[in-house]
Parts: structure tokens; sequence; C-alpha cells
């Protein structure tokens, strides 16, 4: 399994002995990992850097509970060494924000207690493929995000809509995926039936393939489709698998532009982790705002990227230009007001499931959008009109 033999080597540090002994004990169910050392304690990170140097292990596996800092630090060190340590996060229970936090500091992994032997085959199964030499692998696709902390704000249709434009500008593949697994609503738009989603994705994570794949999208005019389950899935979706799924998408497209439902929920929080665009998505009312005004508080304490992160002010009323500059200093991420309220429009690209006009003055927007995406359209001045809500929001 590992490069050394029938297991994967590993380092364990874990302060908190408890679950050491627990994923101690977890290895006597199966044949996962050879323990080369076990330290009690976070050492310092020439301390580790020189254990590594020593033990060569292919895994770090890293106690994330006691000091989530401390080891964010030692993950970062590790991750960046060429060739780098993978590191896999130990922790007492599946916590989201511990989860968010390892996978920014750079961990490929996350296992916590009972470390159940079935689970943690399928991360080293993933683990094994980040072992394996690239080989001169192409560079790897982008990911959009598009989520909202309001419902009915557009996130969906913009979606929908900027996935058909990057094909469109690009001529490259791209994927259009929904990722909301309770309420999704892009199969119906799109008017596809597919019986897969990305729950069947996951449970494939470990033996996907250009095949597998294709069996469990479906084409809408040259993009291919991800739709949400027919049946609402309730269930916490694997971190680990998730990436994996993510990083295969970023293998086989140009573009990957995913459905978040609202940023609050885990899915989102863990996608938005591993984009390289998020937008969130208003609309000028004030409980959107007030809303959004929130979540990028959110992805900033969780310590998400602050600067991939922008809000998106949808069906925006010409009567009341935005004073962008004033809501980027309010939430605290840049704000791109330019989607104007053409409802007639919108419902139209809904309806039938098809792009917006091109030469209409929303499809020209959308387009622009695309373009700047890929990095061939320059960013327009900003306009600067007050906008007589902002005063309100600074009391909320």
């Amino acid at each position: 399994m590992g490069a050394r033999g029938a297991q994967i080597t590993a380092l364990l540090i874990s302060p908190n002995r408890r679950i050491a002994d627990q994923f101690l004990e977890s290895l006597g169910r199966g044949r996962a990992f050879e323990i080369l050392a076990d330290l009690r304690a976070y050492p310092s990170v020439s301390n580790l850097d020189t254990r590594i140097r020593q033990l060569r292990p292919d895994v770090l596996l890293l106690d994330v509970a006691s000091e989530l800092d401390v080891a964010g630090e030692l993950i970062k060190s590790v991750t960046s060494q060429r060739p780098p340590v993978h590191v896999i996060g130990l922790h007492t229970n599946n916590e989201s924000d511990a989860i968010l936090r390892s996978l920014r500091y750079g961990a490929s992994e996350f296992l916590y207690a009972p470390f159940d032997v079935s689970i943690q085959e399928a991360a080293i199964s993933r683990i094994q493929k980040l072992l394996q030499p690239n080989g001169g692998e192409r560079e790897s696709g982008k990911v959009v995000v598009f989520s909202s902390a309001k419902g009915g704000s557009g996130a969906s249709t913009l979606a929908m809509q900027t996935a058909s434009a990057l094909r469109r500008a690009s001529g490259k593949r791209v994927l259009l995926a929904d990722f909301d697994l309770m309420a999704g609503s892009l199969g119906f738009y799109l008017n596809l039936e597919q019986s897969y989603s990305l729950v069947d994705l996951i449970l494939s994570a470990d033996h996907l393939d250009h095949d597998t794949w294709s069996t469990m999208t479906a084409d809408a005019d040259g993009i291919d489709v991800l739709p949400a389950p027919d049946v609402p899935f309730t269930d916490a979706v694997e971190a680990g698998g998730l990436h994996q799924v993510l990083a295969h998408a970023r293998n086989m497209y140009e573009w990957t532009v995913i459905d978040l439902p609202a940023i609050f929920q885990r899915i989102s929080l863990l996608t938005l982790s591993e984009a390289d665009r998020a937008f969130i998505v208003s609309t000028s009312d004030l409980a959107s705002l007030h809303l959004t005004r929130k979540a990028v508080k959110l992805v900033t304490q969780l310590g998400l990227d602050s600067q991939k992160v922008q809000v998106l002010i949808n069906r925006m009323d010409k009567r009341n230009e935005l004073n962008t500059s004033d809501l980027t200093k309010l939430f605290g991420c840049h704000v791109e007001a330019a989607i104007p309220n053409d409802q007639l429009a919108f419902q139209r690209g809904v309806a039938l499931g098809q792009p917006l006009e091109p030469d209409s003055e929303l499809g020209r927007i959308v387009d622009s959008f695309a373009g700047k995406l890929m990095g061939v359209v320059p960013e327009p001045k900003k306009p600067q009109a007050r906008f007589a809500i902002l005063p309100l929001l600074s009391h909320t």
C-alpha cells in the first residue's frame, strides 16, 4: 500500500492520549498504518522537520483537537516541504470548524473517533493516489462556487448562466454541479432526467475514472451537469470524499461551476475552502444584505481566504445605484454590484433552461462577468452613488 510495504508509514503526534489510544486500538482491527513513532507532545517546527528527515514517513497523523492553531503551524510547515508530507488530522468528533481549518492549513484527510476502519481505508486509498508521481499532468482547472445567505437570491440561476457563458467564451470543458443535496433545482431547470448526484460520486471516489464520471453526469448543450439527488440527502457529506471529487473535477474540466446551498451549511463551507473563486449572491433588500454581512463574517472567522470571496448584488434596481466602495467596507470583501433587475429575461432563461440572449443587456453582463473570471475582461470602474439603506445596516 505505502511506498515501503503493505502499509502506509506514519508519524503520530497526539498530546491527547485518549485520541491516540483510540486510534492505535483501531489499527488492531485493520492494516491501515505502520506507526514509525508516537510523539506525546507537539514538537517545534524545526524538531518536527528533523524527525521527518530521520523517519521519512508517508504521512503525518496529527491531533488537531488539542491545540488547532499549534497543529496548523505544523501542517503548514510539512506540507510546504518538497516533496510535501501529507497530513491526516485526528479529532474526537466530526467537527465542521476543525475540518475546515485543517483543510485550509493544508491537511489532506480528516479522521475522527471511533476511527472506523472502512473510513481509514478510504482515506488511505486517496492518500496512495497523492503519493504516486503526477507524471506531467496538465494545469488543474478552476472551481467557481455560487452561494447565498438568503434563499431566493438567484445564486442557482447565476451559476447556470455563468457556466454557459464560460463554455461559449472558452470553448473548454465545463462542469455545472448542484451541491444542494436537499433542495437542488438545476436538474429541474435544465429538464434533465438523471439518477446520479454528488453523493454517488463520493461513494465511488476511490475508483473514479472517465467512464464512471461520464455515466454519472448529464449533457446539457455541451456542458456536463451533475444534478442534485432526486431524494433529499440529509446525512453529512464525508470531507475526504468531497475533496477527491473536486480534485477529479479539476483534472477533467477547465471550469467547474458549483451551485451551493446557503453559505451557512457545512457542505458550502467545505466546498468554499477548496474553491478558486466564491460568490455570495445577495439582493438589495435589507434582510439579504444583513445576512450576507453575517456570512462574510463567518467566512472570515473560519479563517477562509477572504481574497477569493466576493459579493454579487443581484436584481439591482437602477433607480437606487449602490455605492460599492461603502458596501465593500461594510462587508469586508469586494462587492461586484453588476446584475440589473431584469426578471423577465432571467425567468425566460429559467423556464426554457437556456442561456440568456447574448445581445440582451443581461446576457452581455453575464458574458462580461465570465470574461473577468477568465482574465480577458478588465474590471470596470465602480459607481460611487450613495445607497440610502447603508446607515440602517450599520446598526443591524
